[in-house]
Formats: structure tokens, C-alpha cells, sequence
């Protein structure tokens, strides 16, 4: 069974960065497609960003320019490095892999942006 494990959430100041990082555990496998979600309680969940096994990235338009998704497929890894955070970045931020589409998620980590 394989999992995946999400860390680098937190509390930060608006303009302030964080890096989040997903690690797969269980059986060696590694997903075509990983990347982010995010929801607000009361909202839908966001896609954020994704990424395939030769790099080819997707963003969403509200994080396009701040937000830098990058992998390590030896290590099973997907990072999502965020830059210029806002409050409405609040989230609890969810990891994903998949063959095409993203089918296996975290638990979760809790991002708050402070004003």
C-alpha cells in the first residue's frame, strides 16, 4: 500500500515563502502525474499545481508566477515551493499522485498566511 506523507506547512506572514514536500512510502512505485490541492473550508478544493514524470507542470491562474511545483522521482518527492504568500493562500494544502489524474492524496497540512 503506498501513502503519501506531507510536510513544511505552518504559520507565515503575507509576502512570506514556504516549502512543502510530499514523500511516497510503501511499495516502490513511481506516479506519472503528482501535485497539490487546496481547500478552504466552505469552498471547493483547488487543484494548485501538478507536475508528470518528465516535468511538464500545470499551475492554477491564482498561484501562476508565485508558486514553483519541482519533483524527485528517485526519491518518490514532490515539492511545492510558495513565495509571495497572501491570506487567501489559507489552506490546508493536500498532495496527490497519480497515472493521469491525481487519485491518492495526503492527509494534509495546514497552511495559514497572516496579514
Amino acid at each position: 500500500q503506498v501513502q503519501l506523507e506531507e510536510s513544511g506547512g505552518g504559520l507565515v506572514q503575507t509576502g512570506g515563502s514556504l516549502r512543502l514536500s510530499c514523500a511516497a512510502s510503501g511499495r516502490a512505485v513511481i506516479f506519472n502525474t503528482m501535485g497539490w490541492s487546496r481547500q478552504v473550508p466552505g469552498k471547493q478544493r483547488e487543484l494548485v499545481a501538478s507536475i508528470t514524470s518528465r516535468g511538464n507542470t500545470k499551475y492554477a491562474d491564482s498561484v501562476k508566477g508565485r508558486f514553483t511545483i519541482a519533483r524527485d522521482n528517485a526519491k518518490s518527492t514532490v515539492y511545492l515551493q510558495m513565495d509571495s504568500l497572501n491570506p487567501e493562500d489559507t489552506a490546508v494544502y493536500y498532495c496527490g499522485a497519480g497515472l493521469f489524474t491525481l487519485t491518492l492524496w495526503g492527509q494534509g497540512t495546514q497552511v495559514t498566511v497572516s496579514s
